[in-house]
């Protein structure tokens, strides 16, 4: 007789990555990235371009200062997402987590994949905009987070976020157990 509890899995399936699991991912991830992108973005890209006006993160900086940041910043991290899934198939939060994203084919997602799945990331671009423009990119990547956590948190079986379905359909599943690609 098999275990045929919510916890179990049959062996050669694939189990969906938990709420929790992708949400500690992204936590990393996001730390990570907020170290490259202070130091790469704001200590050498924008001094050298801006030069010593420039204030950390926009804090007492003009409107140009900003809005490079926003845009270098909103590159890095999108980049980072859809490079890392695309060629690696897990970012560095999701190899800490044992978790990987499986594109809707079975492999890692394409590029295109990968960029359609973490395209709310680069929200923050909306930096850009004077005044209001890091309050509208915040407000737009915590509105795309919640509902992120709310759509998988919908969906037991497959645990797939409105970014995942806009993706075509990829996944985050459990590495110890998601065949390799």
């Amino acid at each position: 007789m098999t275990d045929q509890s919510p916890g179990s899995q049959v062996p050669g399936t694939v189990a969906p990555g938990g709420l929790f699991d992708r949400l500690v991912a992204r936590v990393i991830d996001f730390v990570l990235l907020a170290v490259v992108s202070a130091i790469v973005v704001d200590l050498l890209v924008v001094r050298a371009v801006l030069g010593d006006e420039a204030g950390l993160y926009g804090l007492g900086a003009g409107w140009l200062d900003a809005a490079v940041s926003a845009l270098l910043t909103a590159a890095i991290q999108l980049g980072y997402f859809a490079l890392m899934e695309s060629q690696e198939g897990s970012t560095v939060g999701k190899s800490v987590m044992r978790l990987r994203t499986v594109g809707p084919h079975g492999g890692r997602p394409t590029i295109e994949e990968a960029v359609r799945r973490n395209i709310w990331t680069a929200f923050g671009v909306l930096g850009v905009v004077p005044v209001v423009g890091s309050a509208l990119g915040g407000l737009a990547t915590l509105a795309a987070v919640i509902a992120i956590a709310v759509g998988i948190n919908a969906d037991p079986a497959s645990r797939r976020g409105w970014h995942d379905r806009f993706a075509g359909g990829t996944r985050v599943v459990r590495q110890d157990l998601a065949p390799r690609a």
